[in-house]
């Protein structure tokens, strides 16, 4: 056997993994395997890049991992763009946070004062000067946050051209399913698939909401968490939809509505610990629906083109799990939660580290994959 790395999971996370190691040969042969490639969390996803207005009080660590991340983005959509021929969709216009209630705006000035704190400027704007921002914003909208450094992706844009960037780097697509990572005691030595043994030096664990079921050192620590969305369309006669990210907090319940091209808006996102549930329940849609008219109230005109449900990989403390854990070439890249998307870059560049055998990056030592249950809350 020539010295094979195998990457299990080829959404977002897997496939750009696989991508970078062929690019930067740290290993003699990279296959990537998934049944299905590109049609989990991923597919579904918003392609929020918001490390800035997705902060919340407590979560630091996350916070400046996303921020790492973030300041990534450009380079990596590059580089994927360059061996692919085709733009990611890499979308710069930036993030407007709203609040809708006297509740939902005393959250919203607590999350910037916080930002402050931490040393990240945001702008607090009044209801009216956010809505000439952003003139599809209804007069229910009475504060908001201008993040001009957030940024956005189109998810399925990003899953196409890591798909053809991966190929044109040699990247070897095995459309089936693996049962578990095998190994000897002491350290990996394949993959099992419902056929027999891909044997592998090394193997990348990068499954996703599934990753906990492959091996033993990942059991319980890596859950689904359900997440819904809708993808709608502006018609002809519709109000234009807004050219920015839009997040907001309605009595409590968080939504949001990605752009993208051809007058499409992206909405999410319902959450719920309902395990491994595949259904688009009628009360997330009605929930979704109900919740964004109120924050873009021209949204009731616009045509409704897709209901969709997937799992986001959850972990305890909403970090992922990035690096060598368990037995020898064993590496973890999952467990990235709600953050999917903006994680992408730096669990690249950290993953790639660990594989040229480096330690991680000072920026992903707080996501070490063998972090100590100790240090979890």
């Amino acid at each position: 056997m020539r010295d094979r790395l195998v990457v299990v999971g080829a959404g977002a996370v897997g496939s750009a993994i696989a991508w970078a190691a062929a690019r930067e040969r740290v290993a003699g042969e990279v296959v990537l395997v998934d049944p299905d490639p590109g049609s989990g969390a991923s597919r579904v996803a918003g392609g929020m890049l918001a490390p800035i207005s997705e902060a919340w009080p407590g979560e630091r660590e996350v916070l400046e991992l996303g921020a790492a991340s973030l300041a990534r983005w450009p380079a990596f959509a590059e580089a994927v763009a360059q061996d692919a021929g085709r733009p990611v969709g890499l979308r710069r216009e930036g993030t407007v946070q709203v609040a809708l209630d006297a509740a939902d705006v005393a959250d919203l000035d607590r999350v910037a004062e916080h930002l402050r704190a931490w040393g990240r400027e945001v702008e607090r704007l009044s209801g009216r000067a956010v809505r000439r921002l952003e003139p599809a914003l209804g007069p229910a909208v009475r504060a908001g946050l201008a993040v001009p450094d957030d940024l956005a992706v189109d998810n399925r844009a990003l899953l196409a051209a890591l798909s053809d960037a991966g190929r044109a780097r040699g990247v070897v697509v095995e459309r089936r399913r693996v049962e578990r990572v095998v190994d000897d005691g002491v350290r990996v030595t394949g993959v099992e698939l419902d056929d027999g043994v891909l044997e592998a030096d090394r193997v990348v664990v990068a499954a996703g909401a599934w990753s906990a079921a492959l091996h033993p050192v990942l059991a319980e620590r890596v859950r689904p968490v359900k997440g819904e969305i809708l993808r709608v369309r502006a018609r002809r006669t519709s109000l234009p939809p807004p050219s920015r990210t839009v997040r907001a907090a309605v009595s409590g319940r968080p939504v949001y509505a990605v752009p993208r091209d051809g007058g499409r808006l992206v909405v999410g996102a319902t959450q719920y610990e309902a395990g491994f549930d595949p259904d688009v329940l009628v009360g997330g849609v009605r929930d979704l629906v109900a919740d964004v008219e109120r924050v873009l109230p021209g949204i009731a005109d616009y045509a409704l083109e897709e209901t969709a449900a997937s799992f986001r990989p959850g972990t305890d403390d909403n970090l992922p799990l990035l690096g060598a854990v368990g037995p020898a070439g064993l590496v973890a890249a999952t467990g990235h939660g709600r953050n999917g998307m903006l994680l992408v870059a730096v669990t690249v560049d950290a993953v790639a580290a660990v594989l040229r055998g480096e330690a991680l990056p000072d920026e992903a030592r707080p996501a070490a994959a063998d972090r100590s249950a100790a240090a979890r809350p």
